[in-house]
């Protein structure tokens, strides 16, 4: 496995706040050349030149990636990092806010790691480095949607990593558990809509506000991503925060009924 130039040209989307801001300042200290995206326009700040990307257009990927390709000649790291929530139970989410999270969180992966992959392969070097979530090993209620997603885009993470591996190209999966960012106020809660949910929708939603008012400061994350990123042979999986170490093994080891009751107690569900 080849390694990390010692000044990397680096892309990180959804680099406007929270985990992938504090992931690309944390490159640029450290001496890469810094490429942060986020939807609108914003300034460069703290050593990171911003873009404009939107995810789910291919025609915003291919001049995204185009542009950094431009000015530097090549991308040795890519983090995904852009994604979305949806909140609200699965049967109350509509369709179209439900397709929204998998074209951002999973496809827009894709589309990024397909637009930077060609030069990857020529160089025979590079590192991707997707930012996947805790919530990928739970089908957590009222995130039902953004849990599908993850989960999706660990699958994908795992295949992709055997593909290219004998290319030189290593890609990581980092699963945050809660960390305390934006994610949720940026997000729109679907209406609640059937009575049946009333009283385990507000008891999972306030489970939810509650973990991420009490989560993690985004620099631990971004203190692991970009330890993986420089790794001399990375794994496939890093876990970062509260929980990354027990969920995955309680999930594996533990029988699904008592599983599954963990999750209902957890989230003050009827068991």
């Amino acid at each position: 496995m080849s390694a990390v130039p010692a000044a990397p040209t680096v892309l990180v989307t959804g680099a406007s706040g929270g985990i992938g801001a504090a992931t690309a300042r944390l490159f640029a200290r450290r001496g890469a050349r810094v490429f942060g995206t986020s939807r609108r326009s914003r300034p460069d700040e703290d050593g990171v030149e911003m873009l404009v990307l939107d995810v789910r257009s291919a025609e915003s990927v291919r001049a995204c990636v185009g542009a950094v390709v431009d000015r530097c000649g090549r991308i040795d790291v890519l983090v995904n990092n852009a994604g979305v929530m949806c909140e609200g139970f699965a049967e109350e989410t509509d369709l179209a806010a439900a397709q929204a999270v998998l074209d951002t969180n999973f496809f827009g992966t894709v589309r990024v790691t397909h637009a930077v992959l060609p030069g990857m392969r020529a160089r025979r070097r590079g590192r991707i480095v997707n930012i996947g979530s805790l919530a990928g090993w739970i089908g957590e209620p009222g995130e039902g949607f953004y849990a599908a997603s993850k989960a999706a885009l660990a699958r994908y993470s795992e295949a992709l990593r055997h593909e290219v591996w004998h290319l030189g190209i290593a890609v990581s999966l980092v699963e945050p558990a809660a960390f305390t960012t934006d994610v949720l106020r940026a997000s729109t809660p679907a209406p609640a809509t059937i009575g049946d949910f009333d009283g385990p929708r507000e008891n999972a939603r306030r489970t939810l506000h509650e973990s991420m008012r009490r989560g993690g400061d985004p620099r631990a994350a971004a203190e692991r991503i970009v330890s993986v990123a420089s790794a001399s042979r990375p794994r496939g999986r890093y876990g970062v925060g509260s929980g990354s170490f027990w969920v995955p093994r309680a999930r594996t080891l533990l029988p699904q009924r008592l599983f599954d009751n963990l999750v209902r107690r957890g989230y003050q569900l009827p068991r």
